[in-house]
């Protein structure tokens, strides 16, 4: 039974605008303010300006690009969705990755918001005949919490892995952990009423077909320019022409070290146990991280259903490849760390290098 309300309407009209299943293209055709092409926008036309920061190398480059435009840093703060909520659960994420923001901020002299559904993917997973949980959202004025309207909501069962599709109602984790974890922190802030709001993601062509069809700026969902809150919000895409050869450029130009998953040779940089792992990454998981793999075994086993939409047990499918060969021993006692200890910028000391996981095809992430 699925959640009518969260997987069935809200959720895939928000897709689009957070560039996590766009559906059919040609729906934006003709839509006031939506734009295939839109390379540069006036930053100076907006009271605040929020760029979602995931910590991997394309939202990063993405705000090394405002930047480089003069954004105006008193305007500009980042968002970073923690997948595993903070109620405990370990079981996705990189341990370091909250703590990797926060650093990455701080030496950019930018605020940086988290927000997360609370339990996070697992709680979220292994709900039965419930309703969803509140999302938690940290602001300048301090942590909202957001409790759901059952009035609207039907309890839900989800009891197994999200599955590689574009259908946001199948791979809900990215509905349910980042879309509208997003939705709900625009849409309950006074401080953005009455305000323009440039949200910023950082998908580019490149990555799939699928987003080779996004529109560069579009009005977000969350857009009410016309309601009675005057809330101007539209989504832009800036590093969406970028090939991946620029977007290590950027990182070298501002000698901005690469970020810890792609120096362990991951292709892109998104959970560590992410539904998009190909079986080279569950095999580097059961080799380099012995005992990684344990809790999703478990729960394959719970569920009748395997994490892989091959329908193969992860502990078999990491068995298909041979694992990567980590040289990058910072990088690979850093993995497990929560606390972030490396630096963010090269050095004279920590010289710069492209690492072993760019242009690689092994990977994770959406397509």
């Amino acid at each position: 039974m699925s959640d009518r309300f969260d997987d069935l309407v809200v959720l895939p009209a928000l897709g689009a605008q957070l560039g996590l299943d766009l559906g059919d293209s040609a729906a934006a055709c003709g839509r006031a303010g939506a734009y295939f092409s839109a390379a540069t926008v006036d930053l100076d036309d907006y009271d605040h300006i929020v760029l979602c920061m995931s910590g991997g190398k394309d939202s990063i480059a993405s705000l090394l690009h405002l930047l480089d435009l003069g954004v105006d840093r008193s305007r500009l703060e980042l968002w970073h969705h923690d997948v595993d909520g903070r109620e405990g659960s370990t079981l996705m994420d990189w341990p370091f990755m909250a703590d990797y923001n926060r650093r990455l901020a701080s030496a950019f002299e930018v605020p940086i918001y988290f927000s997360w559904l609370e339990g996070g993917f697992e709680a979220e997973m292994l709900k039965q005949d419930s309703y969803g949980r509140p999302h938690h959202v940290e602001t300048p004025e301090g942590l909202l919490t957001l409790k759901r309207d059952t009035a609207r909501a039907v309890p839900a069962t989800r009891r197994k892995f999200p599955q590689v599709s574009a259908s946001l109602q199948t791979r809900w984790c990215s509905s349910a952990l980042k879309i509208d974890v997003g939705r709900r922190a625009l849409n309950n802030q006074d401080r953005f009423n009455g305000k323009n709001v440039l949200f910023i993601t950082g998908e580019r062509r490149q990555e799939s077909s699928n987003r080779a069809r996004y529109y560069q700026l579009e009005p977000h969902a969350c857009d009410r320019r016309h309601g009675k809150k005057a809330r101007r919000v539209d989504a832009w895409r800036p590093v969406l022409d970028w090939d991946e050869e620029r977007v290590w450029d950027a990182l070298q130009r501002h000698r901005v070290l690469a970020p810890v998953p792609y120096r362990l040779g991951w292709g892109r940089s998104s959970c560590m146990k992410c539904i998009f792992n190909d079986a080279s990454i569950w095999a580097t998981l059961r080799h380099h991280f012995p005992g990684s793999l344990d809790a999703i075994a478990d729960y394959e086993q719970q569920f009748g259903c395997t994490i892989s939409r091959e329908r193969i047990p992860i502990m078999d499918l990491s068995k298909r490849a041979r694992p990567i060969e980590i040289h990058d021993v910072e990088a690979l006692g850093q993995a497990l760390d929560r606390t972030y200890r490396l630096p963010i910028f090269a050095t004279d000391d920590t010289l710069w290098a492209t690492p072993a996981g760019a242009f690689a095809r092994t990977g994770c992430g959406p397509s």
